[in-house]
């Protein structure tokens, strides 16, 4: 097989079919192996030329030995065969688990006995119409069983095979399996609590008729106005690379603008890293809830197929997804990312009150977007570029709220009241970005920013004086950055090599507004499975090991320093280094009614602006609409306003 692939671009079947093969050739993994993943070895794939081989790391267990490896090898190209290079054995508890042994662990549940038994005190005579969604245990491990390899369960019942089973939670009934044997090792029953009543049903017509709603059309009669080549993408005058791996699922790459003649290095990889859900309730069957959905599942493979007219509208580009199964066998995920313009109201505007002249320009965006379904929350990731030169991601949650049953007469103390006997918990999602900056070139630095009042009186004669200081963090010893309101802090992201015409250091600057604090206690098992979560901003010197914000196998993990903190006590340089920034936003969700039983989109994110980094506005390029009308108007725009504040400002 020859292709001429950038190193970037996402694995083919073929080339994760090559390898899978070997691998599978191979004795010591059994006779029923399981898989966790394929990606790029990026480091050493970064110099490659296009159509060579790749190097790829591969996990694969054998469940009958209690055994696992990571397989490094070589994919096919102009320049070799596949081959595989080397095995290197890994502990057998922490690969991820993949959605086939999620399935393999939610049949044995519902086969045993003793589970059937305890659903039958419940009055539920039909496993079928039982879900058993596996669960991770890190830190939970029951004593004498820190070694294995284990899932535990949360249980739900559907009264129907279209029913909406995350609405009906089996309270009380948590099993514990071991994942290798499928051995039930433990099931824990704390009580009887009554099924709820009420259906949680969300399809059209279910609680009356649909509204009215008229007719939208989006038309680009032009077609649309990027350009793609493979996985190569221009629009207007930025270019990127579009690829996916397993654990990040989209990952954006080469991310540039032309300016003039220039074009302008701005990022050299995005995509998020991780992300972390705690639930913040004791009760016996939510307060195990803690998950890294990447680390431990993997975004690629929970990746869904979206459709036109539904997920995306317009002129659509869409790019399949490839991943690894739980058995080794490659498996497409069709039109995984979905790219389009949108629409985005003013990108600027002025009227001239004193002419009636008015000026406007409507802002368009270029979004780059996938969703992630993790059973019962679904997680919208929108990549967007903007005419002005910013970036921003924007993350939509949707889907069902994780509930838990609740007796009659009970009121939750760390949750809401969604439904007759079910309660939504308070929770968190923390997502972890990964940024390889390259503003203006390889070195960059960090600068943070924040505001002060002028104390000296002789400078702030009036009392208003505000000024903007700027810290360079320079060491890793300090790379753990906080948001601060209070302070208006915000960072640079500066060239360590080019200045702009007023002798600053071109930068882009990256502001959070959506963050919150972890709301557990020192030392709890939450507190210390995600000690990243504490700040806001994490920054590091780029190493090629340094892969995940929470190292590379977090699942069952020993809740010792590993990922960012750890690597964090090199106190490696950070001016003017190849610096990878790891914010993290999040949301604290406090359930609300209304969000049962499916919510609507909330949504969180960060942006990065030009500060410095161009000569002036970048969007003065942008035409005016060609709206029939026009966009540039002179003499009676704004009458009005050119009588009642002209006035006020002529002399």
């Amino acid at each position: 097989m020859s292709v001429a692939r950038n190193w970037t671009d996402p694995l083919t079947p073929e080339e994760i079919g090559e390898i899978a093969e070997q691998v599978r050739a191979d004795e010591r993994i059994g006779d029923n192996p399981r898989f966790w993943g394929i990606a790029v070895e990026e480091a050493l794939a970064r110099n490659l030329a296009p159509g060579q081989g790749r190097p790829v790391r591969l996990v694969v267990m054998n469940p009958d030995a209690h055994a696992a490896w990571e397989v490094t090898a070589w994919t096919s190209g102009t320049d070799r065969v596949a081959s595989i290079s080397s095995w290197a054995s890994v502990d057998a508890k922490r690969p991820g688990v993949s959605s086939d042994e999620a399935r393999m662990f939610a049949q044995a549940a519902r086969n045993h006995p003793a589970l059937q038994e305890a659903l039958a005190k419940r009055g539920i005579t039909d496993s079928s119409l039982v879900w058993v969604d596996p669960e991770s245990i890190t830190g939970f491990e029951p004593e004498g069983m820190e070694d294995r390899r284990l899932s535990w369960g949360s249980v739900w019942y559907r009264e129907s095979v279209d029913d909406n089973g995350y609405a009906r939670p089996i309270a009380g009934l948590v099993p514990i399996l071991d994942l290798e044997t499928l051995e039930l090792v433990k099931l824990e029953d704390h009580g009887v609590i009554p099924l709820t009543d009420e259906g949680g049903n969300y399809r059209s017509g279910t609680w009356g008729p649909d509204r009215e709603v008229s007719r939208l059309d989006i038309a680009q009669p032009d077609g649309p106005g990027f350009q793609v080549d493979g996985h190569h993408v221009t629009w207007q005058n930025w270019s990127f690379r579009v690829g996916f791996t397993h654990r990040e699922g989209l990952v954006l790459h080469d991310i540039e603008y032309r300016d003039g003649g220039a074009v302008r290095p701005v990022l050299r990889r995005a995509a998020v890293n991780e992300m972390y859900v705690p639930y913040l309730d004791s009760d016996p069957t939510a307060y195990r809830k803690n998950f890294f959905d990447w680390g431990e599942y993997g975004a690629g493979p929970l990746t869904a197929s979206l459709e036109l007219g539904c997920d995306c509208l317009g002129e659509i580009h869409y790019f399949d997804a490839h991943v690894l199964d739980g058995f080794g066998q490659a498996k497409t995920i069709t039109n995984g990312v979905c790219m389009h313009e949108e629409d985005d109201s003013i990108l600027w505007k002025h009227v001239n009150t004193r002419t009636g002249e008015a000026d406007v320009r409507r802002s368009r965006r270029l979004v780059i977007s996938f969703f992630a379904t993790v059973a019962n929350y679904d997680y919208g990731f929108y990549w967007s570029l903007y005419q002005d030169g910013s970036i921003e991601l924007e993350i939509k949650l949707t889907g069902i709220l994780s509930v838990s049953g609740i007796a009659d007469g009970e009121s939750p103390r760390y949750g809401r009241m969604v439904s007759p006997r079910v309660q939504a918990p308070t929770h968190q999602h923390y997502f972890a970005m990964r940024l390889d900056t390259a503003v203006d070139g390889p070195l960059n630095r960090l600068v943070e920013v924040h505001a002060e009042v002028e104390e000296d009186d002789e400078l702030n004669p009036y009392g208003n004086a505000c000024k903007m200081v700027g810290t360079t963090v320079a060491s890793e010893r300090d790379g753990g950055r906080s948001v601060d309101p209070s302070r208006a802090v915000h960072w640079r992201i500066e060239s360590a090599e080019k200045t702009n015409r007023f002798g600053e250091a071109t930068s882009y600057r990256l502001t959070m507004p959506n963050t919150t604090r972890l709301f557990a206690k020192p030392g709890s098992i939450v507190e210390r499975k995600a000690p990243f979560v504490s700040k806001q901003l994490w920054a590091s010197t780029y190493d090629p090991q340094q892969r995940y914000i929470t190292g590379d196998y977090p699942n069952q993990a020993t809740l010792e320093a590993e990922g960012i903190t750890d690597w964090l006590t090199a106190d490696r340089s950070l001016d003017g280094t190849e610096l990878v920034l790891w914010p993290v936003i999040a949301s604290h969700h406090h359930p609300r009614p209304e969000e049962w039983p499916i919510m609507p989109v909330a949504r969180i994110g960060f942006r990065l602006e030009p500060d410095g980094f161009f000569t002036r506005n970048p969007s003065l390029d942008v035409p005016p609409s060609d709206s029939g009308a026009g966009c540039h108007t002179s003499g009676s725009a704004s009458s009005h306003a050119h009588h009642d504040h002209g006035q006020h400002h002529d002399h």
